[in-house]
């Protein structure tokens, strides 16, 4: 299941300090300065930190640094960040375990404008972990060993008349989980099952009708290549007759390539109150499918508001309508294997400054995500609901302190897939 909901919380994932990053754009860690060093020491209780259907809870503590750089040149903006991760679980050193997590991620941005009309952006995010959350390739539990997820951005804005403009991207997504030797067809690892290169490139028409309103139309493709080159599913022996055929399911069966086409328009209806909304659909094609090849159209939506009330203090609200990778592979009664989840999310956040020292914030999201094909494509599917309150104090310019509460439970009609998590912390943090 797709989980796109990220908490505020550095430890909310029992890997703490690390959903944060993917929250914001990737220059919103950067400092005036030229360089930033950061850490933060939080202690922990973490009651299912294998994020799996029967808990095991642990108290630990996180200590997580981060060394940042940021260089504005007269038409240029660059930036690196790296935060490593330590995370310490009493319970599994109390049983003999490892009890130490590490987690890395990297982060590079480029802004060039070659002139007032025409800007570059480029961005590249690497995450190693092993927490869904952090990872965010597909599974929805804890996986061992530095499993990697990278994104990379370059996005051309071209500004051709003062009403016409357009913003032509390409990206690719790369997801590696390293648990290939633990796999066989009746019970895939997720590297056999996620581990893929999603390639994205399209383009935007944006006319601005008015000051505050701008209208678009955008396309997009993708192409989708499962690389875990392992079987995923038990054989199935398909009967037609006259005819008889053994049919396998190897990673590469769920490969397939998209279109999507979308109408939208950006408003903003006041200095304080803005939404964007994009609506159209997604043509997948299913090509190599050891059943029968097929296509299918989804719906494709987008909408986003912003609506800030006070200084320091906003409201945002999501929602989104996409396909995306799942750890469910189980075939159907006609052979089918299954492909991706139909997902709905929404997502709330609310941001605000108590005192001039004292902030905090309320994030909540809503998922359902339903699977296409497969043993399970005519049953509810998968629903989850997160929470989280977060409270930063500002003892001075250099230190803070940090106190959070994040809520997690994912609902599913599939036996033993399902799971609950708490979390709660209390910390420090300084930079300089």
């Amino acid at each position: 299941m797709k989980k796109i909901f990220v908490s505020v919380g550095l430890a909310a994932a029992g890997a703490a300090g690390l959903p944060a990053i993917h929250a914001q754009g990737m220059d919103a860690g950067a400092s005036p300065k030229v360089w930033n060093v950061a850490a933060t020491l939080r202690g922990f209780y973490d009651d299912n930190y294998a994020v799996a259907h029967d808990k095991t809870g642990s108290f630990g503590f996180e200590l997580s640094p981060s060394v940042s750089g940021n260089v504005a040149l007269q038409q240029t903006d660059i930036g690196v960040r790296y935060t490593f991760g330590m995370y310490y679980y009493l319970q599994r050193d109390q049983n003999g375990i490892n009890p130490l997590d590490y987690t890395h991620q990297g982060d590079f941005w480029l802004d060039h404008s070659f002139n007032e009309r025409f800007k570059l952006t480029l961005s590249d995010t690497v995450a190693v972990g092993q927490d869904p959350k952090l990872v965010q390739g597909g599974s929805t539990i804890r996986v061992n060993g530095n499993n990697v997820a990278n994104t990379a951005t370059v996005t051309l804005s071209s500004e051709w008349t003062r009403q016409f403009s357009t913003a032509t991207h390409y990206s690719v997504y790369l997801v590696n989980y390293n648990n290939e030797g633990t796999n066989s067809p009746s019970n895939p690892s997720q590297a056999a099952l996620l581990n893929r290169m999603q390639q994205d490139v399209g383009n935007t028409f944006n006319w601005q009708f008015q000051p505050e309103t701008t209208g678009f139309i955008g396309y997009d493709f993708s192409w989708v290549d499962y690389t875990g080159n392992s079987q995923i599913a038990p054989l199935y022996v398909l009967i037609n007759p006259p005819n008889i055929r053994n049919v396998h399911y190897y990673s590469d069966s769920r490969n397939y390539r998209s279109h999507s086409l979308y109408l939208g328009v950006s408003e903003e209806f006041s200095p304080n109150l803005s939404a964007d909304v994009s609506l159209g659909a997604t043509e997948t094609d299913l090509y190599n499918d050891p059943i029968s090849k097929q296509t299918s159209l989804s719906p494709y939506a987008r909408l986003a508001v912003t609506y800030t009330y006070m200084p320091g203090c906003y409201v945002q609200a999501n929602f989104s309508q996409s396909q995306n990778a799942t750890d469910v592979s189980q075939p159907g009664p006609d052979g089918h294997l299954t492909q991706y989840q139909d997902s709905s999310v929404f997502t709330m956040s609310l941001n605000h400054q108590l005192t001039p020292k004292l902030s905090g914030s309320l994030v909540g999201a809503y998922q359902y995500s339903s699977f296409k094909d497969g043993a399970y494509a005519n049953n509810t599917g998968d629903s989850s609901i997160d929470a989280g309150l977060h409270l930063n104090y500002t003892i001075n310019r250099h230190l803070s302190a940090n106190a959070g509460y994040d809520f997690s439970e994912l609902f599913s009609t599939i036996n033993q897939r399902g799971n609950s998590r708490n979390v709660v912390y209390l910390g420090l943090g300084a930079n300089y």
